[in-house]
């Protein structure tokens, strides 16, 4: 898989693909990540990419022209060109295992007050990390990378995410390892009864009583 992420400060990417899990599906050749400042495509003798909304408001809108003709020198038969917004769909596990399928994506951070509306013109999807605002879309262009990064074969044991919490509409039971007691707090007898049978049903009714009290909203889901 290809990933673009177009970004007007790409120096925020330095040390999050050298690090763990990323640089190494980037080594096995499993992702090819770039990042592209869309500043070196503006028209504008002054390098701007921004500017006052029509209409009047506060801040800066990003103009169409730098991002546009971006996205038309990157894009391929098989690319989906995603934009970071908080008016998108928000984000979820389902989503990132149908977006590790695809061939190469583009990734739009926005940053200032928006984008010129026009932009969503050339988009395929918008996507929203959650409900609450950040300075730019450079942290959710991060959280794509890597949610869907971990899913593409070879980078991890299929075993490792099969059971993720939100691959079900249930949240993950709670695991635990040496020693066996800590601080008077100890393992559940069952985990070490080497009855695998006992030991899907309690993790299974842990999974169910976890969900209801922390997700209600998924538990009746």
């Amino acid at each position: 898989m290809r990933i673009d992420i177009l970004t007007l400060f790409p120096n925020m990417f330095e040390n999050i693909f050298q690090e763990s899990i990323l640089k190494r599906a980037i080594e096995l050749g499993k992702v090819d990540i770039h990042l592209v400042n869309f500043r070196d495509y503006t028209e504008d003798p002054h390098h701007k990419v921004d500017d006052t909304p029509y209409g009047g408001g506060a801040g800066m809108v990003l103009m169409c022209q730098p991002i546009f003709d971006c996205v038309e020198s990157l894009k391929g038969e098989n690319t989906k060109v995603i934009l970071l917004t908080p008016s998108g769909e928000v984000y979820h596990q389902k989503m990132a295992y149908d977006l590790s399928k695809e061939e190469h994506l583009i990734l739009i951070c926005g940053h200032y007050e928006g984008f010129d509306e026009r932009i969503k013109s050339i988009c395929d999807l918008e996507i929203s990390i959650g409900d609450y605002v950040l300075t730019g879309g450079e942290i959710p262009a991060m959280v794509l990378v890597d949610s869907i990064t971990r899913l593409l074969p070879g980078v991890i044991k299929e075993e490792s995410y099969v059971e993720d919490s939100f691959t079900s509409p249930l949240l993950d039971y709670p695991t635990y390892t040496k020693p066996r007691v800590y601080k008077g707090m100890e393992v559940p007898e069952v985990l070490i009864s080497g009855d695998h049978k006992k030991i899907d049903g309690y993790r299974e009714k842990e999974s169910i009583r976890i969900t209801k009290e922390k997700r209600p909203d998924l538990y009746h889901e």
